[in-house]
């Protein structure tokens, strides 16, 4: 039986940024953003100021407020656009066709490609850097990227469990399961160091044996 509590709406995108007047000018919320994306890689939450977002962008400070109300609104949709880049909405799709296994080996590529990627790997660094950033800092990087990715593996494995091809009582685990699974000794190395650029088939090795243990961990019995 599926525990209904594991699975959880993604958090909808804060309604802060839009005020009200004028329509917003989306060339420069885009600069923005890039700009933002930017400094918090290279120099983490408390080393970013709004000041030096503006003028990266090449915009004021009230325009960089009037797009996103204040840093921790613009530091969470940083995080959350480069998910979204990586790990569009789509490719959570319940609709798409094919096997089951080929659309989690699709997902668990394209999650290894995020996490393994020089800016993720920075920021990864940056949360476990002692005395970098607060509790609040950390939820919030939590809330806007793995946690909307694992809601949105949840609700797709839901799909699969409700026609029974696969048998979950708690999907959030199970979805936690899968990233972990997929991140495994692979991408340890690589944060240390020890295996700076893997080729692609050892990653798509390393992914499918991954779906394969899942898979058969949540067969139908």
């Amino acid at each position: 039986m599926v525990s209904k509590s594991s699975v959880v709406a993604s958090p909808k995108p804060s309604s802060r940024a839009a005020g009200p007047g004028r329509p917003k000018d989306m060339g420069k919320r885009a600069a923005i953003l890039e700009a933002a994306k930017q400094m918090f890689t290279e120099l983490g939450f408390g080393g970013v100021s709004m000041d030096g977002i503006a003028a990266r962008a090449g915009v004021s400070k009230l325009t960089v407020y009037s797009h996103y109300g204040d840093k921790e609104t613009l530091f969470a949709e940083a995080v959350r656009a480069q998910c979204q880049a990586l790990l569009p909405d789509d490719l959570f799709g319940h609709a798409l066709k094919g096997p089951l296994r080929t659309q989690l080996v699709e997902i668990g590529m394209a999650f290894f490609a995020m996490i393994s990627s020089e800016a993720a790997m920075a920021t990864h660094r940056m949360m476990l850097a002692p005395g970098t950033g607060d509790e609040h800092v950390r939820e919030m990087f939590w809330n806007a990227g793995p946690k909307r990715t694992q809601q949105d593996l949840a609700q797709l494995l839901q799909v699969h469990v409700a026609a029974g091809a696969l048998e979950i009582a708690d999907l959030g685990l199970a979805a936690s399961q899968f990233f972990c699974l997929v991140k495994g000794e692979l991408h340890s190395l690589m944060m240390c160091g020890l295996c700076r650029d893997p080729s692609r088939a050892r990653i798509q090795a390393h992914v499918q044996a991954s779906v394969d243990f899942f898979l058969r961990a949540y067969a139908v019995r």
